[in-house]
C-alpha cells in the first residue's frame, strides 16, 4: 500500500514539474507593469524580465530611481513615476500604460511597492503610524489593481501581488503585518472573481531578504521609542527596548523571490502562492499551519519580556 502511495505522490510531483516548465508563447510581445522599481524586488524583477525580452513598464517613486534603472536596462524598458498613495498619480500611470500597450492590453501587473516603518509593539504606535503603512502596502495595491485591471482583462493576463510570510504569521506590531494579511485576502477574492475572465492571480510570500524595507530597522525603532509616553516606557522597561531591537538575518540575493514572480508571469500554469526563500519554505509557512498554541510558543519563546510582565 505504501509503495502505491509513494508512486502516486511521485507521479503527482512529476506532472507538476512538467506543467510548470511550460511557458507562455510570444513573451517578447507582452507588457508587464511593475510598481516599486526604485530598488529591491521590483528593480531586480524589472531587469530580469527586460533581459528575457518582455516589454517592462517600470513605475518608480523617484526620478533618480527611474533614471538609474533606465541606464541599466535596454530600450524596451520604459519608466514612469508613481506614488501609489495618490489616486491621481495612479490614474496618470494607468493612462500612461494604456497609451503604450494599445490593443495588446497588459499581460502582467506586479504590485510590489511597499514600506515597513513604523514597525514596533502596537502600543507604541499611533493611528497615523498604521495609516502610513496601510496607504502603501494595502490601499495602494487595491487602487493600482482597480485602475489597471481593464488593461489586464483585455489581455487575459496575470496579477502578481507581493505579500509576505507576515501575511500568515503576525510577528511584529504595526501596519506591515495588517497590510500583508489584507493583501492575502484581496488576492484571494480577486482570484475567484477573475477566474471566469481567464486571469490568473498569484501571491508572493517572501521570507527575510535585504531590501529597503529591512534597512535601518534599529534607527526606526529608536525613533518610535523616543516618543512613547513615559508610563508606557516604564511598563516595558529600557532592557526590553534594548533586547527587542530588531536584528534580522536577511538574504542579500533576491533571485529566490524574483524567480517566483517571473514564473507567475511566464508559466502557462502559475501557482496561486509562491514562498520565496528557504526560511519561508522550511520554517514560517510550516509554522503557520500549526495549532495556535504551538505557533505562539515558537514565535514568542525567544522574545524579550516587559519589565512589568505577569
Amino acid at each position: 500500500m505504501w509503495l502505491y502511495l509513494a508512486a502516486l505522490l511521485g507521479l503527482y510531483f512529476l506532472r507538476r514539474w512538467y506543467r510548470e516548465r511550460q511557458t507562455v508563447e510570444n513573451l517578447t510581445e507582452k507588457y508587464v507593469f511593475i510598481t516599486g522599481c526604485d530598488s529591491g524586488f521590483g528593480n531586480q524583477l524589472a531587469r530580469q524580465l527586460d533581459a528575457r525580452g518582455l516589454r517592462v513598464l517600470a513605475a518608480c517613486l523617484t526620478q533618480q530611481g527611474a533614471e538609474q534603472l533606465g541606464k541599466a536596462t535596454s530600450e524596451r524598458l520604459q519608466t514612469t513615476l508613481l506614488d501609489v498613495t495618490s489616486t491621481e498619480s495612479v490614474a496618470a500611470a494607468a493612462a500612461w500604460a494604456k497609451e503604450r500597450v494599445g490593443n495588446k492590453g497588459l499581460w502582467g501587473l506586479v504590485n510590489n511597492a511597499g514600506i515597513a516603518h513604523p514597525m514596533a509593539p502596537n502600543e507604541w504606535l499611533t493611528k497615523q503610524d498604521f495609516r502610513k503603512v496601510l496607504d502603501v502596502n494595502l490601499l495602494g495595491v487595491i487602487d493600482t489593481t482597480v485602475q489597471l485591471l481593464p488593461l489586464v482583462k483585455s489581455a487575459r493576463g496575470r496579477l502578481v501581488n507581493v505579500a509576505s510570510v507576515m501575511g500568515r504569521l503576525a510577528m511584529l506590531g504595526g501596519g506591515y503585518c495588517v497590510a500583508k494579511y489584507g493583501v492575502e485576502a484581496f488576492s484571494d477574492s480577486l482570484r475567484r472573481e477573475l477566474h471566469s475572465f481567464g486571469i490568473r492571480v498569484s501571491i508572493i510570500e517572501p521570507g527575510n531578504f535585504k531590501t529597503s524595507i529591512t534597512v535601518n530597522l534599529q534607527e526606526n525603532l529608536q525613533a518610535v521609542w523616543s516618543r512613547v509616553p513615559a508610563e508606557i516606557q516604564e511598563s516595558y522597561g529600557q532592557p526590553y527596548f534594548e533586547a527587542g531591537e530588531i536584528v534580522v538575518q536577511c538574504c542579500s540575493l533576491l533571485y529566490p523571490v524574483t524567480d517566483c514572480m517571473e514564473h507567475a508571469l511566464t508559466s502557462r500554469y502559475p501557482r496561486s502562492r509562491y514562498s520565496g526563500g528557504w526560511d519561508a519554505k522550511l520554517y514560517y509557512i510550516p509554522v503557520s499551519y500549526l495549532p495556535t498554541v504551538l505557533a505562539d510558543y515558537l514565535l514568542m519563546r525567544c522574545g524579550p519580556k516587559p519589565a512589568h510582565a505577569i
